[in-house]
């Protein structure tokens, strides 16, 4: 995957630094991959990324937009903290079905398959978004931006985040909405007969009731307020309709 980038945390100090800092818990290296994102202090999307183990270090496969201004902000915090950050040349790639050897199980849904850091021979002939539309996953830069809060893109479902792990930056906004709010707004799936751009404003009659994103297999990736997703709406030319309307 030319699309993605893989830095390498080391130190004796990696795992304990990246666990104040995370969505989810790092403790959970040891079964895996992890999946997790860092957010702004205000509770936004900063970046979402994948957390390797390797050896005693740490490997982070992030998008290749995300990774400089990652980069910069684990500079930032490590401040006298034992831990080196280093950009990598591993190369990323993926597959459906079982893992080969040394590969790991994509966390957020077992539709996504698996990811290689090791060389291993990915397959090139997916059609991934087809694959993540139908899986309900989103992706860095199209669903996720820098205004979305990760419980509204269903990170709880996908595996990104974890509610016992202590603090990290961001936490006390998650947790607020977790346990004092409903959820108005976030990702959806929707019916799509037609086709609109990515990012297509969502009209439900007169009224804006979201964002259209992703589009394959006759369904979509949305941005949608559920209150207004009621009944047929569309996006562009595209007629749209959300199956698990409240």
């Amino acid at each position: 995957m030319t699309d993605r980038t893989v830095l390498k945390i080391s130190g004796s100090d990696a795992r304990d630094f990246l666990q104040g800092l995370v969505s989810n818990d790092v403790t959970k290296l040891d079964h895996g991959l992890v999946y997790a994102a860092m957010l702004t202090p205000q509770g936004k999307y900063r970046a979402d990324f994948f957390l390797v183990p390797d050896g005693d270090a740490i490997l982070m496969d992030i998008a290749t937009s995300l990774a400089p201004g990652i980069k910069q902000a684990l500079m930032m915090y490590k401040l006298r903290s034992a831990v080196e950050i280093e950009e990598t040349d591993r190369p990323v790639s993926r597959g459906l079905g079982m893992p080969p050897d040394g590969a790991f199980a994509d966390p957020r849904n077992d539709a996504m398959g698996w990811r290689g850091y090791a060389g291993q021979p990915g397959d090139d002939s997916v059609d991934w978004d087809a694959v993540r539309v139908a899986a309900a996953v989103p992706e860095s830069d199209v669903e996720l931006t820098g205004d979305s809060f990760i419980l509204e893109m269903d990170f709880e479902r996908l595996n990104g985040v974890d509610f016992k792990k202590g603090c990290f930056v961001g936490q006390e906004v998650v947790a607020r909405m977790k346990h004092k709010t409903t959820l108005r707004k976030g990702l959806a799936q929707l019916s799509v007969n037609g086709a609109a751009p990515v990012g297509t404003d969502i009209l439900a009659g007169d009224k804006p009731a979201g964002t259209l994103f992703t589009q394959a297999g006759g369904k979509g990736l949305a941005y949608l307020r559920f209150d207004r997703a009621n009944g047929e709406m569309h996006a562009g030319d595209a007629v749209i309709s959300w199956d698990d309307a409240r």
